[in-house]
């Protein structure tokens, strides 16, 4: 049983006109919190955006990573919304996760519905048009939802994340074609290129498949084989060595699918372009398909 609990259990600005509050759903017997900016001033027919926190983390010291988006969010008719996982970690499709939502198995399916339909009634929003981002542990619930929920879910954007191995999977593929884009770094240590165990402290989270294999995965279940379509992003910061390849498998009636290689990108977020304005245009880009 779903219910509303009262909202606005703190209010935090982070950008001019930002102001961040807490509201929390009752999600068979567990509240779970989300966080949003109530200021934006939004149409019915918003485009809504979850964007999640990696292993570990929490939406309001998240948040500010988004702050670029967060201030043209009005202007996009769009509303963003930051979940938190349960204890700071997600329930996603890694088998070997000794995360206590992992554990527990938390039903985040239920909890996502949830607020789907909370700011849903809430603002009017398109219901067509919901999309997922994350970073590191939050890329991984973007693919739980891309792989549990495709009816509900638009597209998705998985940052500094790969997908698990077979072996270390324990969601039900419902296996339909979305967008996906993939952010991943070369020189990432954490969460590795090419595959391999993940490595992060206080938590088992067991192996991931190469990027390429991540990729692949997406484009061979969106009709795709051959060679994607290679480009170069812009080298906004030149004092690092870092480079972003971009791939895309791109077809009139198909969805997008696009891989940016960060050359020489550890676990962390990039300097060269903020990448939650990057996401929001891959995320447009698929509206009318």
């Amino acid at each position: 049983m779903l219910k509303f609990i009262l909202p606005a259990l703190f209010s935090i600005s982070f950008a001019s006109k930002a102001q961040l509050v807490s509201d929390s759903l009752l999600i068979e017997g567990l509240h779970r919190v989300f966080v949003y900016d109530k200021s934006v001033k939004i149409t019915p027919g918003a485009s809504l955006v979850f964007v999640m926190h990696g292993s570990g983390g929490e939406p309001v010291g998240f948040a500010p990573r988004a702050a670029k988006l967060q201030a043209r969010a009005e202007a996009e008719n769009l509303v963003l919304v930051y979940p938190a996982g349960y204890k700071k970690y997600w329930n996603e499709c890694r088998k070997a996760s000794t995360a206590i939502a992992n554990k527990e198995n938390l039903n985040e399916e239920a909890f996502f519905s949830a607020m789907i339909d909370f700011f849903s009634d809430k603002y009017k929003i398109n219901k067509a048009h919901v999309f997922a981002t994350g970073f590191s542990g939050g890329g991984h619930m973007s693919y739980k939802l891309a792989l549990t929920m495709p009816g509900k879910i638009k597209a998705i954007s998985a940052i500094v994340a790969n997908m698990p191995t077979d072996e270390n999977m324990d969601c039900a593929a419902m296996n339909v074609p979305l967008p996906v884009m993939i952010t991943n770094g070369t020189a990432d240590e954490t969460n590795p290129y090419n595959g391999g165990e993940v490595k992060t402290a206080g938590v088992t989270l067991g192996t991931v498949r190469a990027t390429d294999q991540s990729f692949q995965y997406w484009a061979k279940l969106d009709g795709y084989s051959g060679v994607p379509v290679k480009s170069m992003m812009p080298d906004g910061d030149k004092n690092n060595s870092v480079t972003v390849e971009k791939y895309t498998y791109q077809k009139k009636g198909k969805p997008e699918v696009t891989l940016l290689k960060v050359i020489n990108g550890k676990h962390e977020f990039l300097t060269d372009f903020d990448i939650f304005e990057e996401t929001w245009a891959f995320f447009k880009r698929q509206m009318d398909k």
